[in-house]
């Protein structure tokens, strides 16, 4: 583990991505996610780098989930960008993903941030390389969680993708959106792991948070330079403003 200084049951209702029979999706066209009954749910949040030593064992333990559990936990890499002064520099990292993480040191009484780091829900966290603390965790979320989810549906054009979402109105609530990158591959030429080759899943691109006061909205995400919309996907996200527990999420795949 590297570091800079720098209990519960819900109500259910998940809502899941369907395509209509035949449909494709095209620039401009709509795809909306369903709201269907189902039980437990578990966001995992890994907090990575690719300056970290300690991170490839991390981001292959979150590929390693993405095989054992097959729905209902949802991935997401944040690449930090507190390493990038250290030899190599992340270019999927962002300052946005490096304060959320501090957001959550501050929840949890941490005295700084550390990589890699797993947060399970916005309420468990320990160290993202430890794969059978990932796989109880994540059981346990599945089995006491009840999935309260928000209704999006996606549009794109360009190299935008409009997210329109619908709530209930709860000012205790925000919104996570976030726009992730399926699969990525870095050979790194420098830093802690140089002439690695690091493979990633599911990495933050885009991330915007809402409030969930006015109940319905519209986010803009944007799409990295040269990519293609079938290599990406959405997750949203509620999460409680004091408590930092999420209670309900749903992915949507732009193919």
């Amino acid at each position: 583990m590297s570091s800079i200084k720098a209990p519960v049951v819900i109500t259910i209702v998940l809502l899941l991505c369907i395509t209509l029979p035949g449909l494709s999706f095209k620039e401009g066209e709509l795809k909306k996610n369903i709201p269907v009954s189902n039980t437990g749910f578990a966001v995992v949040e890994l907090f990575t780098s690719e300056g970290c030593s300690s991170c490839p064992p991390a981001d292959q333990a979150l590929e390693n989930i993405s095989k054992v559990f097959k729905g209902n936990v949802y991935l997401l890499g944040f690449h930090v960008d507190y390493w990038n002064q250290l030899g190599w520099k992340d270019t999927f990292s962002s300052a946005v993903y490096s304060n959320r993480q501090r957001w959550y040191t501050q929840a949890f009484e941490k005295d700084g941030v550390y990589t890699p780091q797993a947060i399970v829900n916005g309420i468990e966290q320990f160290v993202g390389s430890d794969m059978d603390k990932l796989n109880r965790t994540i059981t346990k979320q599945l089995a006491a969680s009840s999935n309260a989810a928000p209704v999006i549906a996606v549009a794109t054009a360009d190299k935008v993708i409009a997210v329109t979402y619908e709530v209930k109105e709860n000012p205790a609530l925000m919104l996570n959106i976030a726009l992730l990158q399926l699969h990525a591959v870095t050979n790194v030429k420098n830093g802690e792991n140089e002439g690695r080759t690091l493979s990633h899943i599911n990495v933050v691109r885009d991330f915007k948070t809402v409030n969930a006061v006015a109940g319905k909205g519209k986010v803009n995400l944007s799409l990295p330079e040269a990519a293609t919309v079938s290599d990406y996907i959405i997750i949203a996200y509620l999460q409680e403003r004091n408590t930092f527990k999420i209670t309900g999420a749903v992915e949507l795949s732009l193919k």
